[in-house]
């Protein structure tokens, strides 16, 4: 088990410094691109499942209100970023929501679901406001923010998924794996934040 979480930290870390999902990078129009847009950056990767796998440990309403508030939040840091508004420190706020959100998992934080959607849709404006800022004026522009909502609520369903697989394991192993995750999450972000600093 530590060689395979030491292994994953090792992937993690070295993935972080890709990250590759953010303003002024590539080609986007249509659907297709604006699906790739999250899925093509370890920073987007990681909060997104992060957000699902917290979803997992609060359970009850969070697990589909926490996801659901990520996704709303985004789609207004979208649309921020298609209007042209600027938002200070956007790859630093991203590069901080993989942190928080491993940190949360790692440390099995039992928030509110109220506040656990704050905290997560605090995080979405700066994921969106990077998907949005690419977001093309034309007509594709609806169908790239289609894409990009699309492939954060696959990547949240994808950490739910995970979460409730970690759940099946015993308590105490579950557990362990859990903070495992996490931890080795906060890490990635902790790359990728020195990466933009």
């Amino acid at each position: 088990m530590a060689r395979l979480s030491g292994l994953a930290l090792a992937l993690l870390l070295a993935a972080a410094t890709a990250a590759q999902a953010h303003t002024g990078i590539g080609d986007t129009n249509g659907f297709a691109h604006g699906f790739g847009h999250p899925i093509s950056g370890i920073d987007h990767v990681l909060a997104m499942v992060a957000v699902g796998l917290f979803a997992v440990h609060l359970g009850g309403r969070a697990l589909w209100l926490v996801p659901a508030a990520f996704v709303s939040m985004m789609a207004a840091g979208g649309g921020l970023g298609m209007a042209g508004v600027s938002l200070p420190f956007v790859e630093i706020g991203i590069g901080l929501s993989v942190v928080v959100l491993g940190i949360a998992v790692a440390a099995g934080c039992h928030l509110p679901t109220a506040a656990a959607m704050t905290l997560v849709g605090f995080f979405a404006v700066f994921h969106g406001h990077a998907h949005g800022a690419e977001m093309p004026d034309s007509m594709s522009g609806f169908e790239y923010g289609a894409g990009f909502i699309l492939a954060t609520a696959a990547l949240h369903a994808a950490g739910i998924g995970l979460g409730l697989l970690i759940a099946r394991l015993s308590e105490n192993r579950g557990n362990r794996v859990l903070r495992m995750t996490g931890s080795a999450m906060a890490l990635a972000g902790i790359g990728i934040l020195v990466g933009y600093l």
